[in-house]
C-alpha cells in the first residue's frame, strides 16, 4: 500500500492498519519546526502504520539539521522494531528533551527505518504534512501524527493502554 490518504477524499481508519506495523514511503512533504527554525524539510519520509495508531513519520537523518540534534542516552524497546535511541533538540537556546527517536539497528522487517528519525509532534512547535498542521496523538508514548485524512479512535489517551 502506498500513502493514498487524502487522494480520493476518503479518510484512512487506523483500525484498518496492520499489526505488526507496516513501513511504507510517504508521499507528502514533511516539515518539523522548533523556535521558528525549520529543522526538517523532506519528501523522503516513510510512515509506520499500526492498528489503532495514527501514522508515525520517520525522516532521513541527513534531512534533519544536524546542529539541532543531541543524543539523549535514553533507550526503549519496541516489540516489533527493536531498540530505540532518543534525541534531544536544541534550537535558539531552547532544549527539548527526547523530542525524537530512531532505530539504529532495527529488527528484521523494519530495515527501512535505519538512518531515520521520528519526532513527537507534541514536543516541537509545529509539524506539517504538505501544508496541513499535524495534531499530536494524545499521551506521550506513541508519537502519531493526526491529520484530517486519518480517523480513530486513537490509542494513547487515558483508558486506552489495554486496547
Amino acid at each position: 500500500m502506498t500513502d493514498m490518504s487524502g487522494l480520493d477524499g476518503a479518510p484512512e481508519s487506523v483500525w484498518d492498519y496492520p499489526r505488526p506495523p507496516r513501513v511504507e514511503p510517504a508521499t507528502r512533504r514533511v516539515r518539523v519546526e522548533l523556535a521558528g527554525v525549520t529543522i526538517v524539510d523532506t519528501r523522503r519520509a516513510v510512515r509506520v502504520l499500526e492498528t489503532s495508531h495514527p501514522p508515525v513519520y520517520y525522516v532521513p537523518s541527513e534531512d534533519v539539521r544536524a546542529d539541532t540534534l543531541v543524543p539523549s542516552g535514553r533507550m526503549t524497546v519496541c516489540e516489533f522494531k527493536g531498540a530505540a535511541s532518543y534525541w534531544h533538540l536544541v534550537v535558539e537556546g531552547r532544549r527539548v528533551l527526547d523530542a525524537g527517536w530512531s532505530y539504529e539497528d532495527p529488527s528484521p522487517g523494519f530495515e527501512q527505518l535505519r538512518g531515520m528519525i521520528a519526532f513527537y509532534p507534541g514536543r516541537v512547535d509545529r509539524c506539517l504534512l504538505d501544508e496541513e498542521a499535524v495534531e499530536a496523538q494524545e499521551g506521550d508514548f506513541y508519537g502519531g501524527w493526526i491529520t484530517s485524512d486519518v480517523v480513530g479512535p486513537f490509542k494513547g489517551g487515558p483508558g486506552t493502554f489495554g486496547w
